[in-house]
This record gives structure tokens, C-alpha cells and sequence, in this order.
């Protein structure tokens, strides 16, 4: 059944997420910086791709040590404040890349790159949930984490054109001011929910034992589906290449699934609301998801296996990041984000090594498939064991 707005003005609502997904996507556009410009970077420092895949790492590594002092911050300061923080903390990142002259000045601008992440994330997730808990929250979340692909597929196109035009630096240049306009849209455009239950109060950092199950178990969720993401996204194109594929061409047919996915998370997303059924739509996406996977050997058919990936398979990323809003009180939902992220960030970074270990180790990439097929029926049984926890405590 349709939900009932209780915020005070559904129009704002959805004019603040459209603001906080325009800020977000700059996430997406100052990661894929570095990705666009290795070749140039190659060509000018000599670096190897050993180089390259830990610049591009060391983004994601202050997530494991920030995300705790980042929710914490929030009993200190507002969600704008510390959004425009980690916004401008990307931008002095962005700007010190562009200046950089080796390795280790690059390394250094890309961990102040990715503390802002950590910092942006964090809020621009809370903020949306302040809108938006209890009403068609799945839909929202959906569509505020699909501007992380945007902003990434937005840099895949730009970034490329601006370093072969006017050279390396400009991707990082640009990215940097995207990001300094984020930080100036959300400190003097982004208003907080008028009712105070929501995001007015006071922020605590003690989470009930309850609450630490439920959060865990829901960040567990989360990091088990984007670790299958990325297992996904690095193995699949080998195992289409070991059936005949060019490079190139698997490439392209495994890209598909994230170009439709911008699409579906939200369709799928507002479908759950309406209905209610938010477990069964994500137990059928899933199972979507594993039998993707399973048959992706059946080269005639990857082109079909991608797109029912990418629109079905993946399209319950709102459903699951809704489970914030049910695992924590709001005015402990700052310091319980930051305790959901870093369970998170840990999940995020273990998967795909340990996925390329199993390649490594058996020398087939389908067999890293089949992990990330395991990683999305985990992701089902975590989702079905938070409601589980929920329906127990309710009873209690």
C-alpha cells in the first residue's frame, strides 16, 4: 500500500535527494580519476599496474580506520557540516593529485580522497534516511547509491577526453571542483527533516546490544553484495575470454549489467514499497543474481545473463541499504552508520582478494564466479536472518 507522508512537505523530500544524489555522484567521478589516467600516468612516472592498483585502492583503505570516528563526529557537529568536510577533503585531494610529481604525493592525495569518502557516505546515507524512514525509503536509498555509477560512468566518458586534451592533471582538476560545488550546493541547500525524531536530535554513540546485532548483520548484507559486485566485475570478463570471447568483447557484454542497473535499483526499489514485500523481491533478485552467475560459462548466452543480472540481479541495493533505518535509533544513527560501514568496509576489502586467490590457486576464473554467487545467497541469508532478529526482539 502506497506509504503516508508524515514529513512536512513531500516535495522537499524529494528536491533534497535530488540535491544529495547530484553532490553524491562527484564520489563516483573523483574515484574513477584515477582509473581514466593510468595510461598517462604509465607514460609519464613509469609506473606499472602494481602501482596503479593501489593508488586506485588506497581510496577505499581509510574507510577501515574513519568510519567509526566519522559516526562519532556526529555528536559534535551536523550532517551538512561534516558532509561539506568530506567534500572539501576531496577536493584538496583532488587538487593535491594535480600537483603531485610521483608516487608517493599521488598515494597521499588519494587517502585524503578517500577519508572525504568516508565522511560523504556516511551522511549523504543518513541524511536520506532521515527523509525518507518509513516512507518508500527502499526507493530513495536506490536511487541515492546509484549515483555512485553515475559519477563513475559520467568519468569513464569525461575524464579520458580531458587527459588526452589538455593532459593528466585535468581529470583530477575537474573532479576537484565538482567537488568543491557539492560542498557549497549541500552547506547552503540542504535542509534537515522538519519533524525532530528524524535528524534534529541529539546524537548518541551507545548502541543497545540489539542494536549491534541488527547493524552488523545488516552491514553484513550490504558488504556481502558489493563484494560480489566486484568479484563480478573482475572475473566474470575472464571466464567469457576462456570461452572464446576478445577481450574487448567480454569487456563490453560484462559492462551491460551496470548501465541497466542505474535503471532498475530504483523501479525495484519502489516496487518493494509498494507492495511491502521487500524479503520476497530480495530472495527472487537474488537467486537471479546465483543463477546468473552459474550459467555464465553458456557463452551464447552471456549477453542475456548480463542484462538479468544487471536489471534483477543487482537491483535490491535500496532494499538492503533500508535496513539501516530499522537497526539503530534515530539519534544513534550516526555513530551506527559509522559502525555499519566499517563492518562493511572490512567485507568489501577481504571478497575480492580472496577471490583472486581461488583463481590463483585453481588457475579457473569461474571458480571466483561461483564465490560471488555464494557471496549473494549469503547476502539472502543475512537479510532473512535480520528480519528474523526483528521479528524476535518485537516479540520480547
Amino acid at each position: 500500500m502506497p506509504v503516508t507522508d508524515s514529513k512536512g512537505g513531500g516535495a522537499m523530500r524529494w528536491r533534497m535527494l535530488a540535491l544529495l544524489f547530484a553532490c553524491r555522484a562527484s564520489l563516483g567521478l573523483q574515484f574513477q580519476t584515477l582509473a581514466s589516467t593510468a595510461e598517462p600516468l604509465v607514460a609519464r612516472f613509469g609506473f606499472g599496474y602494481t602501482e596503479i592498483g593501489t593508488l586506485i585502492g588506497l581510496f577505499m583503505l581509510p574507510g577501515l580506520f574513519l568510519s567509526l570516528p566519522a559516526g562519532w563526529a556526529g555528536r559534535h557537529a551536523s550532517d551538512r557540516r561534516l558532509v561539506s568536510l568530506g567534500l572539501a577533503l576531496m577536493t584538496l585531494g583532488g587538487v593535491a593529485a594535480a600537483v603531485a610529481h610521483g608516487f608517493g604525493a599521488l598515494a597521499l592525495a588519494r587517502v585524503a580522497t578517500g577519508a572525504g569518502f568516508v565522511f560523504c557516505t556516511l551522511y549523504f546515507t543518513k541524511m536520506v534516511v532521515d527523509w525518507f524512514s518509513g516512507l518508500e525509503l527502499a526507493t530513495a536509498l536506490g536511487i541515492l547509491v546509484m549515483s555512485w555509477p553515475f559519477g563513475i560512468a559520467a568519468g569513464q566518458v569525461g575524464h579520458v577526453w580531458l587527459a588526452s586534451t589538455f593532459g593528466w592533471q585535468a581529470p583530477f582538476l575537474a573532479a576537484a571542483a565538482c567537488s568543491a560545488l557539492a560542498a557549497v550546493a549541500v552547506a547552503w541547500g540542504y535542509r534537515s527533516p522538519p519533524d525532530a525524531s528524524a535528524g534534529t536530535v541529539a546524537q548518541d554513540s551507545r548502541l543497545s546490544g540489539e542494536e549491534w546485532l541488527l547493524t552488523l548483520v545488516a552491514a553484513a548484507a550490504w558488504g556481502l553484495f558489493n563484494a560480489g559486485y566486484v568479484v563480478y566485475l573482475s572475473f566474470a570478463p575472464k571466464v567469457l575470454e576462456s570461452e572464446g570471447f576478445g577481450t574487448t568483447q567480454a569487456a563490453g557484454v560484462i559492462s551491460i549489467a551496470s548501465w541497466v542497473m542505474i535503471l532498475s535499483v530504483s523501479l525495484i526499489g519502489r516496487i518493494a514499497d509498494r507492495t511491502g514485500r521487500h524479503a520476497a523481491v530480495l530472495c527472487l533478485c537474488m537467486a537471479v543474481a546465483v543463477m546468473s552467475l552459474l550459467l555464465l560459462r553458456r557463452a551464447e548466452w552471456a549477453l542475456a545473463l548480463s542484462l538479468a543480472f544487471g536489471l534483477i540481479g543487482m537491483a535490491p541495493a535500496g532494499i538492503i541499504m533500508a535496513l539501516t533505518a530499522q537497526s539503530m535509533a534515530p539519534q544513534r544513527r550516526a555513530f551506527g552508520m559509522g559502525v555499519f560501514l566499517s563492518f562493511y568496509f572490512v567485507l568489501q576489502t577481504a571478497g575480492p582478494p580472496l577471490a583472486g586467490w581461488m583463481f590463483d590457486r585453481s588457475g579457473d576464473p569461474y571458480v571466483a564466479i561461483q564465490f560471488a554467487a555464494a557471496l549473494f545467497a549469503a547476502t539472502a541469508a543475512c537479510y532473512l536472518g535480520f528480519g528474523l532478529l526483528k521479528r524476535r526482539a518485537a516479540r520480547a
